[in-house]
C-alpha cells in the first residue's frame, strides 16, 4: 500500500508557499501590536525617569542624559524598522494610483534589507537622485518591485563584491536600476518571472540582462 506521508519535496509546492504566505499579514500585525505596546511603555518610563533624575537641579546630568538619549534613539529605530518590515513585505490589496516616492522608499528599502547586505558580505553603493517620483497605477506595489530587484541582486553577488543601486530621473522617465556585477547564469528565476508579469501588469518597463536589473517608471 503506498504511502499517505507527503515526501519531502512537498514543502516546495506553490499552495504551500501561498499558505505560508497568507498568514504573514495578521502575523505581522501581531508583532506590530505586541512589540510597539511595551515600546511605547518603555519610551513613557524613560520620560519618567528622565524627570526623577533632575532632582533640585532641573538638569539630567551629563553623563546619564547621553544614555537616554541613545535608549530614545533605539526605541524609536525599532519602530520605525517594524512599520518599514510592514510596509515592504505585507500586500494589503489594490491601493490608488499616483505618485510614488522612488527616491525615499529606495533607501528605505535598503535599511530594510541592511542585514542580509552585510551577511553576504556586500558593499552597497547608493546614487540615489533625491525627490525622484514614478507614476505607478498601484503605488502600494513599489514595495514589492524594490524587494524583489535587491533580492534578486543580493542572491547574485559574490561576497565581498559591490552591488550598486541607482535611481534617477531621464526625462519623462523615473529609472531604477541595480547592478550585481555578476555574469553567472539566473538564480532567481522565480523572481524573474514575478517581476516580469507584475510590471506587465502594471506598465512598467523591465530589463533584466545578467548582473543588470533596470526598471522603468513613468514620471508625472
Amino acid at each position: 500500500m503506498a504511502s499517505s506521508v507527503p515526501s519531502v519535496q512537498d514543502v516546495s509546492d506553490p499552495v504551500v508557499g501561498a499558505a505560508r504566505y497568507d498568514a504573514v499579514p495578521p502575523l505581522m500585525d501581531s508583532l506590530l501590536h505586541d512589540v510597539r505596546n511595551p515600546l511605547n511603555a518603555l519610551a513613557i518610563h524613560l520620560e519618567v525617569l528622565s524627570e526623577k533624575l533632575k532632582g533640585e537641579s532641573g538638569q539630567v546630568p551629563a553623563t546619564q542624559e547621553k544614555n537616554l538619549k541613545a535608549m530614545r534613539e533605539q526605541i524609536a529605530r525599532v519602530d520605525s524598522l517594524l512599520k518599514l518590515f510592514s510596509d515592504f513585505i505585507v500586500f494589503r490589496g489594490a491601493g490608488p494610483s499616483g505618485d510614488a516616492p522612488l527616491s525615499d522608499a529606495t533607501g528605505k528599502a535598503l535599511d530594510v534589507l541592511g542585514h542580509e547586505s552585510r551577511r553576504r558580505r556586500l558593499q552597497v553603493t547608493r546614487t540615489i537622485e533625491p525627490d525622484v517620483q514614478a507614476r505607478m497605477e498601484d503605488t502600494t506595489e513599489l514595495g514589492f518591485f524594490l524587494v524583489q530587484v535587491l533580492m534578486r541582486a543580493f542572491q547574485r553577488a559574490e561576497s565581498g563584491s559591490t552591488v550598486v543601486v541607482a535611481v534617477r530621473a531621464e526625462g519623462p522617465r523615473a529609472v531604477l536600476e541595480v547592478v550585481d556585477g555578476s555574469s553567472a547564469p539566473e538564480r532567481a528565476t522565480d523572481t524573474v518571472a514575478a517581476l516580469t508579469l507584475r510590471a506587465a501588469q502594471l506598465g512598467i518597463e523591465v530589463a533584466i540582462q545578467a548582473g543588470t536589473c533596470r526598471l522603468v517608471f513613468p514620471r508625472a
